[in-house]
């Protein structure tokens, strides 16, 4: 049984493989973090080494040990600690001897299953040596050997790479596809599986792993703060933002993430579409703050905060563009705003 939920389109693909016998001898598994490609991974190592007479069983001694990691046939590359180091230091990328190691055991016949599969987890981190080394072993297979690459930005991998992989594209779900799986696979009643669904953006494994909810709710009251403070408060938020992100870039760009899901959420309420929210718990809040900005004020400071978020990711400073956001933070008014809903459809869809 494929334990990975929503994919049927790529599961649908490697099933026919499997049963025609007609597997690539590398994928490259593509979505977003934690839609479900080291599930897929994992349920397609399991399904080529499951003795079931329908595999993947999800049951027998192979696909348990699988599951758990601890079937010497099936192995993850990833920026995991180096397991031959002695210091242990996590790496910041996947390096050329981590792909030799993985070469030199897929040379070597299956040693308790039918296949060796080498999955690589954030492919898109693999070393220049690494992906130029790692392109070697893909241009020439080895039977019973199988790759899988997992990337959520598949522009950072070699275009040689890529063309040696099937590609195999996995969605985010849509948010009742993943309330439906929190409340039957997992017990988890409303509202609470209805805002883990709409805040996890379709990607479960998000939605499964609630201890980001309390820092979430924290984050949201301090965004209200700033967005009710005055310039001296804003630009001091703005400071402690950009340390922050010399030292942890991802926690700015998730707290970036939360001010673009905030004020995506004002526009679907300023336009009548309040059920289509994010920040579900936020309704009534959101819709008393709606009342006090323009539409074109919401419109411009969503634009603002996008393009915060590129100008980061290309490495500009930091301080610089977190304070040019805050100064173009609106402020609010009670005005009555003509746009009409077919206009904001047409930019935002």
């Amino acid at each position: 049984m494929w334990s990975v939920i929503g994919q049927s389109k790529a599961v649908s693909l490697l099933q026919r493989g499997l049963e025609r016998g007609s597997l690539a001898h590398a994928y490259l598994f593509i979505g977003p973090a934690r839609v479900g490609k080291m599930t897929l991974a994992l349920n397609l190592a399991q399904a080529l080494n499951c003795p079931a007479a329908e595999p993947p069983c999800g049951q027998c001694a192979s696909c348990q040990r699988i599951v758990s990691a601890k079937h010497a046939d099936v192995q993850i590359i990833g920026l995991s600690r180096d397991r031959d180091s002695a210091e242990a230091r996590p790496r910041a990328e996947i390096s050329i001897d981590q792909v030799r190691q993985m070469q030199h055991s897929a040379s070597l016949p299956p040693f308790e299953g039918r296949h060796k599969v080498f999955i690589i987890e954030g492919a898109e981190l693999l070393s220049t040596e690494a992906a130029n080394c790692l392109l070697k072993t893909l241009e020439e297979p080895v039977g019973k050997v199988l790759f899988i690459l997992l990337t959520a930005n598949e522009r950072l991998l070699p275009a040689t790479v890529i063309s040696r992989c099937q590609r195999v594209e996995l969605l985010p779900l849509a948010v009742t596809e993943v309330e439906a799986a929190l409340s039957k696979n997992w017990g988890i009643a409303s509202p609470k599986a209805e805002l883990l669904a709409r805040l996890c953006h379709g990607c479960l494994g998000w939605a499964l792993d609630d201890d980001w909810l309390q820092p979430r709710a924290e984050r949201l009251d301090r965004l209200l703060e700033i967005i009710n403070g005055d310039f001296e408060e804003r630009i001091a938020y703005t400071a402690r933002l950009a340390t922050q992100f010399s030292q942890n870039r991802g926690l700015v760009q998730e707290i970036l993430d939360l001010w673009l899901d905030w004020w995506r959420d004002l526009l679907l309420v300023k336009t009548g579409l309040s059920d289509a929210v994010t920040n579900v718990d936020r309704v009534a809040t959101l819709s008393d703050m709606a009342k006090n900005y323009q539409l074109v004020q919401i419109r411009d400071f969503i634009d603002s905060i996008r393009a915060a978020g590129k100008q980061l990711r290309q490495n500009a400073n930091p301080r610089l563009v977190l304070e040019v956001l805050m100064i173009s933070l609106p402020e609010a008014e009670r005005h009555n705003e003509g746009q009409s809903l077919a206009q904001l459809e047409v930019k935002y869809g």
